[in-house]
């Protein structure tokens, strides 16, 4: 007989009564901040709901915030909540307008939303989360670096009359450093670890059966692969000459991106860089494209090598010509033309059908993982002449020649095979959490992936509702069986470090936690009261620098800046630039026009550049300093360093507060840009002359002085101009003295005679009508 949960705050039969759920949800109102990891399915959202319970009752007048990463996920938690407890629920997206958030904040005690909704508004100091009883964090593992997780811990931690932090996740990390790591951002001081082996879970848990499916390459493939096992072993050895590498052995991309920052490093630090490492780069490059190719050729198949192949042909750097220079690479190239034109695929692409028709025999839904989009596609395809109903799913981002999805057309699909209309769903990792996709029966990974937290993820995707499958197709002897193995070393990894920490979980996780939130109470009483306002350009309202500048005290308000990123006083304005984005837009020439557009629009505008990589680029070192000394001499725009975000806020706070003794307190924020001058203006209205460019305009007020006696001038005298001819002065003349008619646009004959022969039609139609009225008229 099943037994529910009891309390006033949930609805009744709503909630099983499982002890390890309750024994979890005591253990987190007792110890304070937790982290629960357990495999999907154990209920990890129904332990969240009786904690937000209890909290709601002993604090009726708090909130409740729940976070997740995706709008999907958000909409599926609002769901739960609003069916499980007695309450206000609600969601808050970035497709909610402002007002409206608002509204809901006021109006709701639980408020499911996405991280980056609710930082936008603490920020812009919409409300705060003062009455906020509990944050949980769903997939908190996401709560590292600059993810917006981190940023709503500390202002939570500082905020909150009664702080609780509940983090969710299925897969925390490998490595105890991550795992310290994300504790240490979420505030969390106890991990709670339940497996499908506890005792207290067992009964309730569908256990997932692996089976891992291998295949041979097949010959064509192989000697494929010998071919670019040549050119691969050339580059490498040329490399451990050079010293740039110690080892030929077992080289994956890592370690090449990592040689080649050390030799961008070298370069950065020369004024002329030596001959070597320039070709250093190149054959760097080189490499990753060939490993990148041996990729794609182990693990997917001749199609997406035939379309790489396909790709590199177009570039222009040194590392693609030199590598179709090579006879071992054209070789290879050839032979993977000649595979693709036979229709040779991978043996794994057979296996999957295999698998596949089997499965929808026996009524089965299915979700097959890939890496690549190309992939994706081609298995759909295959499905599809098979007679399997399958659909794709990928990410929202375009290709070159595909569009991505968009979150409704996701929706759509999610819809379509929960209602069955498809047995099978090819997805990329976008699938992997995140999206409310129902429990299936089998998950199919085309290749296995090196990450623990993603395979987990993926399993997790059966075996909810009854026993599940998980089949991994491995190819023998590639990275394919090294990626296996690598994601299962670094489970049991992450299960042995969670474990250990288990067992001591009567200590705190991390010892300073009580000081650093003390630090951060301080840090909030001391700038109470000393808000100064920043206007940011909407773009930048969720950079790093916002948040930053949001906790030293600092109202950032977002508004459309036509000129800069940041605009601190009337005098001042700012644009902000990554080394990344200074080097695209020198490249691209944006650098100069923007540089043009601040020193135009602002009395004192500067530039900060951004991060310690400049010279990493690959761009010619000499350009670099080129474009700074150009800002710095022609321009003579101040060029300010910093390191990282956090240090760009505190430079733009220190402009503050500078600004702030020498202005009043309001600022007069620039909606557009500064108006044109005397000069500009003239040069305007002469340039709205039929034929007339910025060249010619310049000519004729500089031969006739003002603008009345340009139009005043005859005909003979506008072609005393230099580059006015007989036709343009008499163009000119036509529009000016021409009468205006309101009812129908007017062509002179002159301007009909420039039209082509195609508009003739047109052209004899309009000048009947003319002959018309006059007639009329008379």
């Amino acid at each position: 007989m099943v037994r529910w949960i009891q309390h006033p705050l949930i609805k009744e039969e709503k909630i099983e009564a499982r002890l390890y759920q309750q024994l979890v949800a005591a253990n987190v109102l007792k110890k304070g901040n937790t982290m629960i990891v357990a495999p999907t399915a154990l209920g990890k959202t129904i332990i969240a709901a009786l904690v937000a319970a209890e909290r709601l009752k002993k604090y009726p007048d708090s909130k409740v915030l729940i976070l997740a990463p995706t709008k999907p996920l958000v909409i599926q938690h609002e769901e739960s909540f609003r069916d499980f407890l007695k309450t206000t629920v609600t969601s808050l997206t970035g497709a909610v307008k402002v007002s409206e958030r608002l509204e809901r904040w006021n109006d709701s005690q639980i408020i499911c939303a996405t991280p980056q909704t609710i930082e936008s508004d603490i920020i812009a100091e919409r409300y705060s989360l003062k009455d906020v009883s509990l944050l949980i964090f769903d997939e908190c593992h996401r709560g590292t670096g600059s993810y917006a997780y981190v940023f709503l811990a500390n202002r939570y931690n500082s905020q909150a009359d009664t702080p609780l932090i509940l983090g969710l996740t299925a897969s925390p990390g490998g490595e105890e450093e991550r795992i310290n790591h994300v504790c240490q951002n979420l505030f969390i001081d106890e991990v709670v670890v339940k497996n499908e082996d506890d005792a207290d879970v067992k009964p309730y848990f569908n256990p997932i059966e692996v089976e891992w499916v291998k295949v041979d390459l097949k010959t064509e493939q192989l000697a494929i692969k010998s071919h670019l096992d040549t050119v691969l072993k050339n580059r490498l050895k040329g490399l451990k000459r050079m010293g740039v590498i110690s080892s030929i052995q077992n080289v994956s991309k890592k370690d090449i991106l990592r040689a080649k920052g050390k030799v961008q490093n070298r370069i950065s630090r020369s004024t002329h860089p030596p001959r070597e490492c320039l070709l250093a780069i190149s054959m760097l490059t080189a490499v990753f494209s060939v490993l990148h190719s041996m990729e794609l050729l182990e693990t997917q198949g001749i199609s997406n090598l035939y379309s790489y192949f396909h790709r590199m042909r177009k570039k222009k750097t040194k590392a693609a010509q030199g590598l179709f220079k090579d006879k071992n690479f054209n070789n290879a190239v050839n032979l993977t033309s000649k595979a693709h034109e036979k229709g040779l695929e991978h043996p794994k692409l057979e296996k999957l059908l295999e698998i596949l028709k089997k499965a929808v025999k026996s009524d089965n839904q299915v979700i097959v993982f890939s890496q690549y989009r190309d992939t994706v596609n081609q298995i759909q395809e295959k499905c599809h002449k098979e007679g399997i109903k399958a659909v794709k799913f990928f990410g929202q981002a375009n290709r070159e020649t595909e569009k991505g999805l968009s979150q409704k057309e996701q929706k759509e699909i999610i819809k379509a095979f929960r209602m069955n209309t498809y047995q099978v769903l090819v997805s990329t990792s976008v699938a992997e959490e995140g999206i409310d996709i129902p429990s299936v029966d089998l998950v199919v990974l085309y290749e296995p992936v090196p990450s623990e937290i993603r395979m987990i993820q993926r399993r997790g995707r059966t075996g909810r509702t009854s026993k599940g499958r998980m089949i991994v197709l491995i190819t023998k002897n590639t990275r394919d069986e090294s990626f296996y193995y690598s994601s299962i070393h670094r489970e049991r990894q992450m299960k042995k470090q969670l474990s250990g920490r288990y067992e001591k979980a009567e200590k705190p996780l991390i010892a300073n936690n009580e000081d650093v939130r003390v630090l951060d109470r301080e840090k909030t009483i001391t700038d109470e009261g000393k808000k100064h306002i920043v206007y940011v350009d909407h773009r930048e309202a969720r950079s790093g620098v916002t948040r930053e500048l949001s906790d030293l005290g600092v109202k950032v308000e977002a508004v459309n800046l036509p000129v800069g990123d940041y605009q601190v006083s009337a005098r001042v304005a700012i644009e902000r630039k990554s080394t990344k984005d200074f080097v695209s837009s020198l490249i691209d020439k944006r650098l100069y026009k923007q540089s043009q557009e601040l020193i135009e629009n602002f009395p004192n505008p500067l530039i900060i550049l951004e991060g310690q990589d400049l010279y990493r680029s690959g761009l010619n070192p000499n350009s670099i300093r080129g474009a700074l000394a150009s800002l710095a001499v022609d321009f003579n725009l101040p060029i300010i360093p910093t390191r990282s975000p956090e240090d760009t806020a505190a430079m733009i706070h220190r402009l503050v507060l500078r600004e702030f003794d020498k202005r009043s307190k309001d600022v007069q924020i620039r909606t557009e840009k500064k108006p044109l001058t005397l000069h500009e203006q003239q040069l305007f209205i002469v340039e709205s002359l039929p034929y007339i460019g910025p060249v010619s305009a310049k000519k004729l007020l500089e031969e006739f002085k003002t603008i009345s006696r340009v139009f005043n001038a005859s005909k003979d005298e506008l072609k005393q101009v230099d580059g006015i001819g007989d036709k343009i002065a008499e163009n000119i003349r036509e529009v000016i003295e021409s009468k205006y008619i309101i009812d129908e646009p007017y062509l002179s004959e002159n301007q009909e005679s420039l039209l082509s022969e195609k508009n003739k039609p047109e052209k004899e139609l309009r000048l009947k009508k003319e002959k018309r009225k006059g007639l009329e008229h008379k």
